[in-house]
């Protein structure tokens, strides 16, 4: 891991310590804890859009899927929540790798619409088993226990959320700077030089394809239990473009970024509440300025100007 690397994740540990101690009540601290669920998701999807290249339109289908396990299996079939959590997580890992190789071959907007296709075929599945999944109207969802520990109140949580987050920057930083992460920069840069000098090309997109999703369904689960209930809306189309758009907000290919893109537009909808019906324009002009204005992110485009500076 390089140095800065290091720098940033030891301020990501400070931060996540102090913050329980500024936040002035549990609504502000369920805000933080939902950046920290999202923080986790784009920054799965981070590896696969920004280091891969590869466009994902239907993520939150895999953020579905791992919801819903955590809802269905309990409830329905007695399973125990960590059981039904790991079940979803390896379901959902056989979906990507059953999808990845036909779907992967595609580029550009072919991509981004079989992608689009196929979180909309899980939303469809998750709305019309109503008798499973409660249709449109959503399902209560089990509490979790960790170490025999019933994870209840949202000082839990946090702390929970915090150790999930520190643990998957650090393993996507160590992941991106391994043989691994150096073969996913080079088939995003170009997938002919790459097949040149022996990467696997496909390999590679179906591998990080399956680990983005598998992520995303392990945070769905958590996201479920967590709040207590879960609904369509966890799958469909709109979740999806909120998650890209962190992406692209905080910065492509940027670790830290993808934490920032997810803070940022995790709680900007709720400072725009006040705007009283106009909040959806005014979010939009601020997304429209800041890709005229910081076209590479926030994080990339920030770090760039400074070291002109410097």
């Amino acid at each position: 891991m390089r140095k800065r690397s290091m720098y940033g994740l030891a301020i990501l540990a400070l931060v996540l310590c102090i913050t329980p101690f500024l936040v002035p009540n549990s609504y502000y601290l369920d805000i933080v804890i939902r950046m920290g669920i999202n923080a986790v998701i784009v920054l799965s999807l981070n590896l696969l859009v920004g280091y891969a290249g590869q466009i994902s339109l239907g993520h939150a289908g895999f953020v579905g899927i791992g919801a819903y396990a955590s809802a269905v299996l309990p409830s329905h079939l007695n399973w125990h929540p960590l059981l039904a959590m790991l079940a979803g997580a390896v379901g959902t890992g056989l979906l990507a790798l059953l999808v990845a190789r036909p779907i992967l071959r595609l580029k550009g907007h072919y991509l981004a619409m079989a992608t689009l296709g196929l979180g909309i075929i899980i939303n469809i599945v998750i709305r019309n088993e109503a008798a499973w999944t409660g249709g449109p109207d959503g399902m209560p969802v089990d509490s979790l226990s960790l170490f025999g520990v019933d994870l209840v109140h949202d000082s839990q949580w946090y702390w929970v959320m915090a150790i999930v987050l520190l643990l998957s920057v650090w393993g996507a930083l160590n992941l991106i700077d391994s043989p691994f992460g150096r073969a996913l920069r080079g088939l995003h840069g170009s997938e002919i030089a790459s097949q040149v000098v022996g990467v696997d090309v496909t390999r590679y997109k179906a591998a990080v394809f399956v680990l983005s999703a598998v992520v995303a369904s392990v945070m769905g689960s958590l996201m479920a239990h967590y709040i207590g209930f879960v609904t369509p809306e966890v799958a469909n189309f709109f979740h999806s473009i909120e998650l890209i758009t962190m992406v692209v907000v905080g910065g492509m290919a940027s670790i830290f970024g993808s934490v920032l893109g997810a803070v940022l537009l995790t709680v900007l909808p709720q400072l725009l509440a006040t705007f009283e019906g106009w909040e959806i324009v005014v979010f939009g002009a601020i997304l429209m300025l800041c890709m005229i204005f910081l076209p590479r992110g926030l994080v990339p485009t920030l770090a760039a100007r400074l070291r002109m500076e410097d």
